[in-house]
């Protein structure tokens, strides 16, 4: 690009350099974010279509899930990974109302079109929108639900609510239970970390015959078929090292002379491995879970000794299994001692589909749970584990809360109304920025009526006059198409769900707002990594400008030859 100063043509960009400005450059970010958001929009509610994402080498992903269709697809639009990346925050933050959270934002852009095109300033968008989400905040907090912690009936509704629409729907009511379950096991001081909740995917049965285990399931056959096939009972061991004769730190070369020194050296190297072994009998062990590996003669005395083994056991599972039975990792087998113990009513080994597995269950008061997903394909299993890690994100979210919204389109429609009325007082320019917040919010409900064959308008209508009438709770059945009291069905999903979607959607249509320059360099001088030099432009930059150039490029070259 050349500037003309005078006679003298002045180079700000090299040639390589790309640079949409202005009204081009926002309408090419909104119209990128509004496509990334269309993606995802079918997939919403209870009657959300499911999406077929096939890789290039031929895998395929069959799932409703905004965030895995959105990590999956390639998209290389700067501004549609900024929508992308609402949807990643939202996993992250609450695991549920990823499309939801893309859905607003792709609305909000829409919106702000219309203005854009009405000469409102975007600066003047942005402040809007920033104050409808503030307000937006404090409405729905206003509208939340007090949850008891106890309430198991309340929160295997929350539950329930997070796989609708989902490959796990047909057996949502046994899945909500061992969800709920599988959280108020693992809950603690500290609240409930999920990663404690360890899920195993079986292809064969039905869905509805997935089950919990108070305990863990090691991916892991006994070292030794002499060993017992499982143990009632059980001292566990929990050992972080090696059950072998330790190697010398340094090469060091040993001359024998005589077969009896060779014979004295093997004998040494046995009498440590029993004495090992003795070590683990006199504390009372009946399994051990050994981090590193297990010397064959060690396998041989722990095999005679009727102690169940295993080898090569993960620092997941290890943490897993001190977290389940109450037992002290420990690093130096001299040290170990009965308190170092944990306790399993048993180990045992299981067959699951076509693998072999250690189970460690009957655990009073397991701190770490294992699901065990079933499904009748590999497509059906993946999308069931997804629904469950949502609906075990929203559990632990209501846990900690202890807030929930009704379902079905209700905070939406009560947000609009709420909005429209605090647009009034507002006045200004702004208040056109946050009427248009009130109408983006309400393409949840819109949609959910599109995608379930209703119609929206007639839909929308009615929910309007059932707030109007002061029915905060009043949404849409996707099932029959009535306007009913969600709270009293039981649809209800956590306030932070909710709050986190309207929050990051906001960011995100205000930051794309924001740009009104793009300029696709041949490299970035900032914040790039060695690793990053040879990947060339920022993705798709130059490909959506390269129409609008054309005329630019002329006109750097015209300067030149003057």
């Amino acid at each position: 690009m050349a500037q003309q100063m005078g006679q003298q043509p002045l180079i700000v960009l090299s040639e390589e350099s790309q640079r949409t400005s202005g009204k081009d450059a926002q309408s090419m970010n909104i119209t990128a974010g509004k496509a990334v958001s269309e993606a995802v929009r079918t997939t919403l509610g209870p009657k959300g279509m499911d999406k077929m994402l096939v890789g290039s080498g031929g895998s395929v992903v069959v799932t409703n899930d905004g965030v895995t269709i959105l990590g999956e697809m390639d998209i290389e639009h700067p501004a549609a990974n900024m929508i992308v990346e609402v949807s990643e925050t939202q996993e992250d933050e609450v695991a549920d109302g990823t499309t939801s959270a893309v859905v607003v934002a792709g609305e909000l852009l829409q919106q702000a079109e219309d203005l854009l095109d009405q000469d409102i300033h975007a600066t003047t968008l942005a402040q809007g929108y920033r104050q409808a989400a503030s307000e937006a905040k404090d409405i729905l907090d206003d509208l939340a639900i007090e949850v008891s912690a106890d309430d198991d009936d309340l929160l295997a509704q929350i539950a329930a609510t997070a796989m609708t629409g989902k490959g796990a729907e047909s057996a949502k009511d046994t899945l909500a239970q061992l969800v709920v379950n599988a959280a108020r096991s693992v809950a603690d001081e500290e609240g409930v970390d999920v990663d404690n909740v360890k899920i195993e995917t079986v292809v064969g049965g039905a869905i509805a015959e997935s089950e919990l285990v108070d305990g863990v399931l090691v991916d892991k056959d006994r070292v030794h078929e002499n060993m017992p096939f499982g143990v009632e009972d059980a001292n566990v061991v929990v050992f972080d090292g090696d059950l072998e004769v330790k190697e010398t730190e340094i090469d060091a070369e040993v001359n024998v002379t005589d077969p009896d020194q060779l014979q004295q050296f093997l004998d040494q190297e046995e009498q440590q491995l029993r004495e090992m072994v003795d070590r683990l009998v006199e504390v009372g062990a009946d399994a051990v879970f050994v981090d590193g590996g297990i010397d064959d003669m060690a396998q041989h005395f722990l095999a005679e000794e009727g102690i169940f083994a295993l080898r090569r056991v993960s620092s997941d599972d290890q943490s897993a299994l001190v977290r389940a039975t109450g037992a002290r990792a420990v690093s130096n087998l001299d040290d170990l001692s009965e308190d170092d113990l944990g306790f399993a009513g048993s180990v045992s080994q299981r067959e699951l589909g076509d693998d072999t597995y250690t189970a460690v269950e009957d655990v009073e008061d397991a701190k770490a749970v294992t699901m065990i997903l079933r499904g009748g394909t590999e497509h059906v299993v993946e999308e069931v584990e997804r629904a469950v890690e949502d609906s075990l994100g929203v559990v632990r979210v209501t846990l900690e809360d202890g807030k929930v919204l009704p379902g079905g389109g209700a905070p939406e429609t009560e947000l609009a109304l709420g909005l429209r009325d605090f647009a009034d007082s507002v006045g200004g320019r702004e208040q056109l920025a946050i009427e248009a917040f009130a109408d983006a919010v309400e393409v949840i409900p819109r949609t959910l009526a599109e995608n379930a064959g209703l119609d929206p308008i007639d839909s929308l209508v009615d929910l309007r006059a059932t707030h109007d009438g002061g029915d905060t709770s009043a949404g849409l059945d996707a099932y029959s198409g009535e306007i009913i009291d969600m709270e009293q069905e039981g649809v209800v999903e956590p306030l932070r769900v909710k709050t986190q979607a309207i929050e990051s959607a906001t960011e995100a249509a205000v930051m794309i707002l924001r740009i009104d320059d793009v300029i696709s360099a041949g490299d970035l001088k900032g914040g790039q990594t060695d690793d990053d030099e040879d990947e060339g432009p920022p993705g798709g930059g130059p490909g959506g400008m390269g129409g609008g150039m054309g005329g630019m490029g002329g006109m750097g070259g015209m300067g030149g030859g003057m």
